[in-house]
């Protein structure tokens, strides 16, 4: 991941603010820098998202395509992660970058691995046969801190944009069953997100806990806590990152905060979901190269 380099004063310049609940950039330890957020920024998939919080620049395109539904779940669809970590950071080139991706999309599956986080069933076509895949890119554009935070938001982002084309199972009388699939782009399939989660990472920095940490503030971090929280406020997966330990208690505090401040993350989303969706094709487009 990447990092920046410290001196002693500097460190503890920011160890000391926030144990008085101030951050360098003003932040109080639960405040997350300001997001920007804009879906359907790319043109040739079923759904998209860009999120930049703060320094941190995420792109995450989603296409779904027919594929066989796993022997293991016959009547559902699944979703596949791919994360490429393209950033300008000379220590993501080769394979820090791989690594760095490869633990991303791991977390990724670990959150989604909640049944009711989407809904499978919804994907299934044909029972054994067909299915729909949803294959999910992510693209770190530029790497300022909290990237599993922003990853976690485009990602719901570009669920709740993406849209799946109707198909219809026909039958001949020799049992020959073929698919057709409907021609109206506006017939087709939304899905719920309102159980997908966020993730919420808490960064220990000396005896208290901040909420998206900048590089700055991770590079005085020996320990962070992943936290994936639904809407509702309901932890779905836990992950611990760094060096360092935490204690129990320590723990437990971060899993309230992480509660606390998810289910805001998850109300500010989608209020600003439903204002974009709102606005309809009349809405003015940036795009990600924008």
């Amino acid at each position: 991941m990447a990092s920046v380099v410290l001196s002693e004063a500097e460190k503890l310049y920011i160890v000391h603010g926030v144990q008085e609940d101030l951050r360098v950039d003003g932040r109080g330890c639960e405040d997350y820098r300001c997001a920007e957020v804009e879906t359907d920024v790319v043109s040739n998939t079923s759904g998209s998202a860009r999120v930049k919080l703060g320094e941190t620049d995420i792109l995450v395109g989603i296409k779904a395509e027919m594929g066989t539904p796993k022997l293991e779940k016959p009547d559902e669809g699944y979703l596949e992660f791919f994360v490429d970590c393209s950033s300008n950071s000379p220590e993501l080139e080769g394979r820090g970058g791989e690594e760095l991706g490869t633990d991303i999309a791991n977390t990724l599956y670990r959150v989604f691995s909640c049944e009711n986080s989407v809904d499978l069933k919804s994907l299934c076509i044909n029972p054994k046969e067909h299915c729909w895949v949803l294959y999910v890119d992510v693209l770190l554009l530029e790497c300022g801190g909290n990237i599993f935070d922003a990853i976690s938001i485009a990602v719901k982002a570009a669920l709740f944009n993406t849209r799946i084309p109707k198909v219809r199972v026909l039958e001949d009388e020799e049992g020959t069953k073929e698919i057709e699939l409907s021609d109206d782009p506006y017939d087709c399939i939304r899905l719920n997100v309102d159980e997908v989660p966020c993730i919420v990472t808490l960064s220990k920095i000396g005896y208290r806990h901040v909420v998206d940490a900048t590089l700055q503030e991770e590079a005085c971090s020996l320990a962070s806590l992943l936290i994936s929280v639904t809407s509702k406020g309901a932890i779905t997966s836990m992950k611990k990152v760094g060096k360092g330990s935490l204690d129990p208690e320590s723990i437990f505090e971060m899993m309230e905060t992480g509660q606390r401040v998810g289910k805001s993350l998850h109300i500010a989303l989608q209020k600003i979901l439903d204002e974009e969706e709102s606005l309809g094709t009349s809405r003015p487009k940036v795009g990600f190269l924008g």
